[in-house]
């Protein structure tokens, strides 16, 4: 194996001068041709990588930027979204609300009149009760005072009454008979 020395020797140690060979033992030059290639790319190339690098920090920035800003405005977006459906929410339980008052004013109203006809009814019905029994009582005070008047006057009869007064009395309806069988024929 030969050492760097031999590799970058001065020209006077080598033969011809004009004449440059390279080394083609790979074992050998790999290392200085790994150094080379290394030195050369971190020469040429750091521009190059760090132009890339900062290229992709750009980039991973925008993307994150632009990441967060599509986040805040899908956040603003569901807000507002949601902040719709609270105000279409309360909308609907307003007119639940007011349904709701409206029915139950309705129904007070249907049960104070229902409870005015049962009422009505009631007077009706009393007042009818009333004049009923009033007409009963009458027909009673009228009957006990028929009543009365027949015992009076049969009484009255009973005591006036001869046997001379009850044959004149049959005497005149025999003949008011008579005159009235003439009359039909």
């Amino acid at each position: 194996m030969r050492s760097l020395s031999e590799i970058f020797a001065p020209s006077n140690y080598w033969p011809t001068a004009a004449s440059i060979s390279l080394n083609t033992n790979i074992f050998e030059i790999n290392l200085i041709n790994l150094i080379l290639v290394l030195g050369i790319l971190f020469y040429y190339g750091k521009g190059v990588l760090v132009s890339f690098l900062e290229n992709r920090e750009r980039a991973i920035s925008n993307t994150i930027s632009d990441a967060e800003e599509r986040h805040a405005e899908a956040t603003e977006t569901k807000l507002q979204r949601a902040r719709i459906r609270l105000q279409q929410a309360e909308i609907k339980a307003d007119e639940i609300r007011i349904g709701g008052l409206t029915q139950m004013d309705k129904e007070r109203r249907d049960l104070v009149d229902a409870a005015d006809n049962d009422l009505n009814g009631l007077e009706d019905s009393k007042h009818y009760a009333i004049r009923f029994e009033k007409q009963r009582a009458i027909e009673q005070v009228r009957q006990q005072v028929s009543r009365l008047a027949s015992e009076r006057a049969l009484e009255s009869l009973n005591s006036r009454l001869t046997n001379e007064l009850h044959l004149q009395v049959i005497d005149y309806h025999i003949g008011l008979l008579r005159a009235l069988a003439k009359k039909s024929t």
